[in-house]
């Protein structure tokens, strides 16, 4: 009866032991993302003047100030819309724009070019954060920190309306920003007719100065090909390390300066030379891997190297310094 007794009370502390790990393990992770961004208590949040009602959490990182995606749309009459697949929020706003993000990805689609954030996006509780300086930027307004009252103060800006004698060069001068930056923002160029009466939105978004590096379609889809191959029935994030491991080749100046140069080179990638890169057909979660890899969203440091260690045995293996294990691949350098 004794060692019954004592069996029983290990099984009941071995429950317990669990129960706790299942609890608390999910809670330190979520701590851990408060830490980081946490929620700040106190923050008010005016538009022109009017207080307004934010429904999601206001949250503070590195002094800056984040709102919810979706509550910025809502203050600024702008419609989002939320792709739980590819996590990916398209923005329509008031001024015809069309604004594209990318959870932890730093490249921004505004109309129709591509341009680096200085932060990217994050998500919480399910919910995308920006900064809400940098999307007042791309929603044509201007954001003022009050630290007496611990509030931010937004302005909504106009369009220019182009007069007689008040075109181009006068709308730019008083703005603060050039004529070239006027005509960018404004999807014209310089040998477009601005004629009188035209609109021209005037809040230059600072993202302008940072074009992204373009990429063809040939890239994208070599890309998500052999990334297919390689890694098609891993993760998403085992896929976005695999596709992360050949840009970081074409960065080396060990290996060649093409995404193509690097596929078809050497014998890391196989499937390159017997035809099954030709017959690859990419699922979603591939293109998406690829897609985002392309845009700057990377899981692996410097890494250059993936392999199986199960399967890849030997001295160059084992001297490579691994960053990271996903599923059944380790990333090194």
């Amino acid at each position: 009866m004794i060692r019954g007794n004592q069996n029983i009370g290990k099984r009941a502390l071995l429950i317990i032991w669990t129960m706790l790990l299942v609890s608390v393990w999910p809670m330190s992770v979520a701590a851990a993302q408060d830490e980081k961004t946490k929620v700040a208590k106190g923050v008010t949040i005016k538009i022109d003047g009017d207080k307004v009602k934010i429904s999601d959490p206001i949250r503070k990182q590195d002094e800056r100030v984040y709102l919810s995606v979706a509550n910025i749309a809502s203050i600024f009459g702008a419609k989002s819309k939320w792709d739980k697949e590819n996590e990916e929020t398209t923005i329509n706003s008031a001024q015809g724009d069309k604004i594209v993000l990318g959870n932890g990805v730093p490249v921004v689609y505004f109309n129709e070019g591509r341009y680096v954030m200085k932060e990217e996006p994050f998500l919480v509780g399910g919910k995308m954060y920006m900064p809400l300086r940098q999307m007042a930027e791309l929603l044509h307004a201007t954001v003022k920190w009050n630290d007496e009252e611990n509030t931010a103060e937004i302005t909504t800006v106009k369009p220019a309306v182009v007069a007689a004698d008040y075109g181009l060069a006068e709308i730019s001068k008083q703005h603060g920003s050039t004529k070239a930056e006027l005509l960018k923002r404004n999807g014209l160029d310089s040998k477009d007719p601005i004629k009188e009466g035209t609109k021209l939105l005037v809040v230059v978004p600072s993202i302008f100065d940072n074009e992204a590096k373009p990429f063809t379609e040939e890239d994208i889809t070599l890309l998500a090909k052999i990334t297919q191959v390689e890694a098609g029935n891993e993760s998403y994030e085992g896929q976005l390390g695999v596709a992360n491991v050949i840009l970081n080749r074409v960065k080396d100046s060990r290996f060649p300066k093409s995404i193509k140069g690097v596929i078809y080179s050497g014998k890391q990638f196989p499937p390159a030379h017997n035809g099954m890169l030709d017959k690859s057909k990419p699922n979603e979660s591939v293109k998406r891997a690829a897609k985002d890899a392309l845009n700057g969203k990377n899981n692996v440091g410097g890494a250059v190297y993936f392999f199986n260690p199960k399967v890849s045995k030997g001295s160059f293996w084992d001297n490579l310094d691994v960053i990271v294990t996903i599923g059944h691949h380790s990333f090194a350098k």
